[in-house]
């Protein structure tokens, strides 16, 4: 029994993996038959596991949101200046690759219904929100402007990962440094060490 829920559960990743690179490539999300295709699974192998597109969607969201709020909450954001609280989130939804994209664009919408989307979306606002009031960020912005470009900054960092066009560390320091060359208050204090030999390292 315990072989055959560990088969299973490695068909199920595997299906979301291949669903997550489908969906974040852009587009109308993919079908059935094309999440089977790519997965290299039979399309009735796929219904067993998910009997609809809607139940395959909501599966990886789910996944992918629960993760990603798990880890933000172990990076410490409050911990550590706004500057490396960003190249923070940024190394964890460039480690996440396809499986994260969807979410990262998905930042400062409406969309955050559940428990682990308030509490990213708390997350993400309130590091903005700090750095605007420590003068790091541009006070021109909004909290609400600075999310939505971010969050889709940090879709590219996934989107590059899961392409391999770059490594998780160079991925997430180019979307660090062009949020904070943008959107940097210039009479605010200067990077961390650590952030600015990760932006010069890329």
């Amino acid at each position: 029994m315990a072989r055959s829920t560990a088969i299973h559960d490695r068909v199920a990743e595997a299906i979301l993996d291949a669903a997550a690179n489908l969906l974040a490539g852009g587009g109308e999300p993919p079908s059935m038959a094309e999440v089977a295709a790519a997965a290299g699974v039979a399309r009735a192998t796929l219904y067993r596991h998910f009997s609809t597109r809607e139940q395959l969607l909501q599966a990886l969201s789910t996944a992918a949101r629960d993760a990603t709020a798990t880890r933000l909450a172990e990076a410490d954001l409050d911990a550590v200046p706004v500057s490396e609280a960003i190249a923070r989130v940024a190394r964890v939804i460039a480690s996440g690759g396809s499986k994260y994209a969807a979410v990262a664009g998905r930042f400062g919408t409406s969309d955050y219904a559940g428990d682990a989307e308030q509490q990213i979306g708390v997350m993400i606002k309130s590091l903005l929100r700090r750095g605007i009031d420590d003068g790091t960020l541009r006070v021109d912005l909004t909290v609400d402007e600075l999310t939505v470009t971010l969050g889709s900054l940090l879709r590219a960092a996934a989107r590059m990962t899961a392409d391999h066009q770059a490594g998780v560390e160079k991925a997430a320091a180019l979307v660090t440094s062009v949020f904070l060359h943008g959107t940097r208050n210039p009479a605010g204090p200067a990077p961390s060490e650590g952030t600015e030999l990760q932006t010069r390292r890329s």
